[in-house]
């Protein structure tokens, strides 16, 4: 999808950076590495963008920075320095949306309408389109549309600790934020996630 772009267009640096025995293994294991974390990354990224096109923006973006600035650092570390990356993206994402639902709300809200609430108009508008044979052997469209459901910082947390295999100290490392939240986070949406597929019995 996105992998073999990114590394081709990298190789001489990526080879130029490590040392000049260890250049072309390094290229192949950054390779494997990218290729391994790619379709959990996209649906991630599609997750927190009800938008396929958004998410594979995002992606590329976080593994353009993960090869330009980080290729050198040890491989054990990529995986954590790559979910930063991807998930600052996303934050990013969700902040630029803000934006623009604020100027949207300014010019086309009624006047009237003291009660308008522009973060329940965006949820109405938005929606998720699963795709089951991109992750059927890993969750199901039923649990993929309750994931993207879930606030932000939720899903987050929930992918991060139960997809990704994060610990604790990892995950508040990936996201920002402290170890409390990351247990709140994850509480709230595995709590959330019960009552939701459990409606599906």
């Amino acid at each position: 999808m996105i992998t073999a772009a990114l590394i081709t267009g990298h190789e001489n640096r990526l080879e130029r950076d490590s040392h000049k025995e260890n250049g072309s293994d390094t290229t192949a294991r950054l390779s494997n590495f990218l290729r391994e974390v790619e379709r959990r990354a996209f649906v991630t990224a599609r997750l927190a963008t009800h938008d396929e096109d958004e998410a594979m923006d995002i992606v590329q973006d976080a593994m353009l920075k993960l090869v330009q600035k980080y290729s050198g650092h040890p491989s054990g570390e990529w995986g954590a320095l790559f979910h930063t990356i991807l998930h600052s993206r996303i934050n990013d994402w969700h902040r630029r949306q803000k934006v623009r639902n604020r100027w949207r709300v300014f010019f086309f809200a009624d006047d009237n309408d003291d009660e308008f609430q522009p973060e329940e108009q965006v949820a109405q508008t938005q929606f998720l389109e699963p795709e089951p044979q991109l992750m059927q052997e890993e969750m199901s469209t039923i649990i993929q549309v309750a994931i993207g459901q879930l606030p932000l910082r939720q899903q987050q947390a929930l992918l991060l600790r139960a997809w990704e295999g994060y610990d604790i100290a990892e995950t508040a490392a990936i996201m920002k934020c402290s170890e409390g939240s990351v247990k709140t986070h994850y509480s709230r949406a595995i709590h959330s996630l019960r009552e939701k597929l459990g409606d599906q019995k």
